[in-house]
């Protein structure tokens, strides 16, 4: 027996059907920015579960999740908690978060890093500001400061994420870096560095000083906003 929203199931009802129609063709005519929140995870749903009423279903996301960043960036077991979503809806949802990470990560690499500090905040933003538990992040970029490569190098608990010195300059050996900025956020939604995110980078810095390679900046992310080391003076 198949198992609930693994897969795509039968047509939906006429009355279903063209009301699904008109939003597409709304969509398609005068683009996304023409859609409301509900409406556009209501579209994003209604491909992985024809029989659904996807309206519905996206109104309870958005009242348990706030909007449409906090829907698609929402953990997958919490995802899988609300009922009628089901595997199929949550693999949509995560697939929307996937292409728009990617899509910004591309737009990133087109100019040097350093001189676009706000696609560089609305980027870093959009993949860690909803994460609930730490994750730490390194770019890595060439003698341009130009991205070379995003890399998460590890993940955590809600307060800390471990960080590998000699790791992150191995990795910048290995690439050909000459510079790079690290990331991390702040699931408590302060973006204060703490001790501890001070006394790393510290650590950091030093290993990749004896390699020759710059240490940017140091960026701290959390639903409260971005603080930078660079600018608080810590480095």
């Amino acid at each position: 027996m198949t198992q609930p929203g693994l897969f795509p199931e039968e047509p939906a009802p006429s009355a279903q059907a063209g009301h699904r129609a008109r939003m597409r063709t709304r969509l398609l005519r005068a683009g996304p920015d023409a859609l409301l929140d509900h409406e556009m995870i209501e579209m994003l749903l209604f491909l992985a579960l024809p029989r659904r009423d996807t309206k519905a279903l996206a109104h309870t996301l958005l009242t348990r999740f706030g909007d449409f960043a906090g829907v698609i960036a929402a953990p997958v077991d919490e995802l899988l908690g609300v009922e009628g979503l089901g595997e199929a809806g949550a693999a949509a949802l995560k697939l929307a978060q996937g292409a728009a990470l990617r899509l910004s990560a591309t737009a990133l690499r087109a100019r040097p890093v350093l001189d676009n500090w706000d696609r560089l905040s609305a980027h870093l933003n959009a993949a860690l500001a909803r994460e609930p538990t730490e994750q730490f992040r390194v770019l890595f970029l060439d003698a341009r400061n130009q991205l070379l490569a995003e890399e998460t190098q590890s993940r955590g608990t809600v307060n800390h994420a471990p960080v590998y010195p000699r790791e992150v300059a191995r990795r910048a050996l290995t690439l050909h870096a000459t510079a790079v900025i690290l990331a991390h956020n702040h699931p408590s939604g302060d973006a204060t560095p703490s001790r501890a995110d001070i006394a790393m980078t510290t650590e950091v810095k030093a290993a990749l000083t004896t390699i020759g390679v710059t240490l940017h900046d140091h960026l701290v992310v959390a639903a409260g906003g971005i603080q930078s080391f660079r600018r608080l003076g810590l480095l």
